[in-house]
């Protein structure tokens, strides 16, 4: 059984006629009623009567043309989506940790394309849900601390991480905040401010902080799990996070600041690599290469800044 002869067998049950249904299908009629016969006979059933005024359904054509009609309708559905002349859309998923220029880049890559043909997708998430997620391009950091096993868990999942700007790490907080106006700030200056930093979840370890420095003391912390909330707590009770320092005004607001970290040991390892994760020999897609390059271009105005 084809579905060609599906098909034949609904015309043919829709017309009433075998010539009638062999002039809509452009069929010879002697090869629709050959199909037909041979469909019959691999079924073991008569599908049609046959009478000098035409054909009609048997009690088991009857049945057999209702499931024929199912069967037929999800194919036509399925070509309507996938086939040549379909109208599924093209689908490009970013996944990221919480970075404001991530979510910028994706923006302007957007911004290129018709919404109504393309299904885009950015999940700002937590950094195991980043490494594991199906989207075809991850967003996440690495430093001395955390790179070991990160890169572990990336060859496990068959990622390569590539490198997009290095950085040192800053101080994020509310322009009121009492430090904001310090041309650079320790540790120590912290201790009376609580350290806002975004949740794991249950499991999550310290390699998948998405802060730097996130083995120090700190006294007061307070855990969220997205950047509205964040944000909301730095300007609420003078929280402060640690981060790169690259930030988006135009989708976080101006009334945050970024000021240098300057470590209270001089040899302590405070710098940070972002970069993105791609799954390994994996041609990126004319989408993906376009978000990257978004990225690098906005990350550009960053590039050889002075650093601590």
């Amino acid at each position: 059984m084809t579905l060609q002869q599906l098909h034949y067998a609904i015309t043919i049950s829709e017309a009433g006629s075998l010539n009638k249904a062999a002039e809509v299908l452009y069929v010879a009629q002697p090869s629709l009623t050959s199909s037909m016969q041979e469909l019959e006979q691999e079924l073991g059933i008569t599908i049609f009567h046959r009478s000098g005024r035409g054909v009609s359904l048997t009690s088991e054509g009857l049945e057999f043309i209702t499931y024929a009609r199912q069967v037929y309708h999800q194919y036509e559905m399925l070509m309507s989506k996938y086939g040549k002349a379909g109208t599924r859309k093209k689908k490009f998923g970013v996944s990221t940790q919480h970075y404001s220029f991530a979510v910028k880049s994706f923006v302007e890559m957007v911004r290129q394309f018709d919404t109504q043909e393309y299904e885009f997708a950015i999940r700002e998430t937590k950094t195991k849900d980043v490494i594991t997620s199906k989207s075809e391009i991850g967003i996440l950091y690495l430093d001395s601390f955390n790179r070991k096993a990160i890169e572990k868990i990336l060859r496990t999942n068959d990622l390569v991480f590539h490198g997009l700007i290095e950085c040192a790490a800053y101080v994020y907080l509310w322009k009121e905040h009492p430090l904001a106006r310090y041309p650079s700030i320790h540790f120590h200056d912290l201790a009376d401010y609580p350290c806002l930093s975004f949740e794991q979840g249950a499991g999550g370890s310290f390699y998948f902080a998405e802060e730097v420095l996130s083995t120090g003391e700190y006294p007061r912390t307070i855990k969220a799990t997205d950047r509205a909330t964040m944000l909301n707590l730095m300007i609420g009770l003078n929280g402060y996070t640690l981060c790169s320092g690259i930030i988006c005004e135009e989708l976080n607001g101006t009334d945050f600041v970024a000021v240098p970290f300057e470590p209270d040991e001089p040899d302590t390892e405070c710098r940070m690599e972002i970069g993105y994760i791609v799954k390994k020999n994996l041609l990126l897609s004319g989408m993906g290469e376009l978000y990257i390059r978004e990225i690098g271009r906005y990350l550009g105005q960053y590039t050889g800044r002075k650093e601590n």
